[in-house]
């Protein structure tokens, strides 16, 4: 289908569709995602939120609900779906993003005037449905360790996300002009092969500090590079036009060696919140630390941070000396 093609149909969808406006109940849980909800996002969400989104709206709900009336729908209906979703051991996480999808379409349809109330307003994710496991953080002697295992352009890459906090899409993406003596100016990030904006507003708006280790091993990294010109690609692939793929690095430069240290089961993603962590450790200011990671404050704290039973340990035993001794009693003579 050319792009004119598809054009046409979607046209004759959609005037298919508000010629039933009248008539709500003519219209299509399938129609009303396809022609209505998803064309109104799309312009909303980044590359990364859509692909993930479209692809559990398509496994989950259209292929669930697609030729179902949108009037046909009750709350006991939709509740009876998640709790069938937990059953199936789906994530904690997995049938909470169920539950908002529901919720957001159904409060779009209102909206357009297909509905009058919405059936998913006070759906709630099944108690049944699995949690996730423990986050895990590295110790400093495993990324000590994890360092030591690396080649030259790995290790900046991974202190890139352990140290200075910033995403692998977003490390990998990095120019030379991008590389100043005390931060870094985020201005992109790749994603899935292609170039985007940063993730989120934030990364944007506040340029992460540059640690001064780091800094002299990208000056390393710098003077053994083939193009260091202020466009030119930090980490480039072999032909210097993009990026190296985030993937191929993994899988050809990090997973053997770390498998190989007994580190097999580190993540970027464990690497990025086991620096937030550390940093909640250290005592470091919650906004500081935010700001450094690209994050709101709510993000960074509970999403990010992992306390250790140590902290925690110390915590309560202070609280308990606190509350439980009694204060000195001064004899008057």
């Amino acid at each position: 289908m050319t792009k004119t093609e598809a054009r046409e149909s979607l046209r004759e969808r959609l005037a298919a569709i508000n010629a039933k406006q009248g008539s709500p109940q003519k219209c299509t849980f399938g129609d009303f995602v396809h022609c209505v909800y998803l064309p109104f996002y799309r312009r909303k969400w980044k590359l990364s939120t859509s692909a993930t989104n479209e692809d559990r709206l398509r496994r989950c709900l259209v292929s669930e609900f697609e030729g179902c009336y949108l009037s046909s729908f009750r709350r006991l209906e939709l509740q009876d779906y998640l709790d069938r979703m937990a059953a199936r051991r789906l994530s904690f996480s997995t049938v909470d993003h169920l539950r908002w999808d529901l919720r957001q379409i159904f409060d779009m349809a209102v909206a357009e005037g297909y509905l009058s109330r919405n059936p998913a307003e006070l759906l709630f994710t099944p108690k049944e449905a699995v949690r996730g496991r423990p986050k895990k953080v590295m110790s400093p002697a495993e990324v000590q360790l994890l360092l030591s295992a690396l080649g030259l352009r790995e290790m900046i890459l991974a202190r890139l996300v352990l140290i200075e906090g910033i995403r692998p899409g977003e490390a990998l993406a990095l120019k030379w002009g991008d590389v100043h003596a005390d931060h870094l100016d985020v201005q992109r990030r790749v994603y899935r092969g292609k170039i985007d904006s940063p993730k989120t507003v934030r990364r944007a708006e506040v340029a992460p500090a540059l640690s001064d280790a780091t800094h002299a091993l990208l000056e390393q990294w710098r003077a053994a590079s083939p193009d260091v010109g202020p466009d030119a690609w930090a980490f480039p692939s072999e032909t210097l036009r993009t990026p190296i793929a985030r993937d191929n690095l993994w899988r050809r430069h990090f997973s053997p060696f770390l498998k190989a240290v007994g580190l097999g089961w580190v993540t970027f993603q464990i690497m990025r919140r086991t620096s937030r962590s550390a940093q909640h450790e250290m005592g470091t200011d919650p906004k500081v630390a935010a700001d450094q990671l690209g994050h709101t404050l709510d993000v960074s704290l509970n999403v990010y941070t992992q306390t250790s039973v140590v902290a925690r340990k110390q915590a309560i035993d202070g609280l308990n000396g606190f509350l439980t001794t009694p204060p000195n009693v001064v004899k008057v003579s």
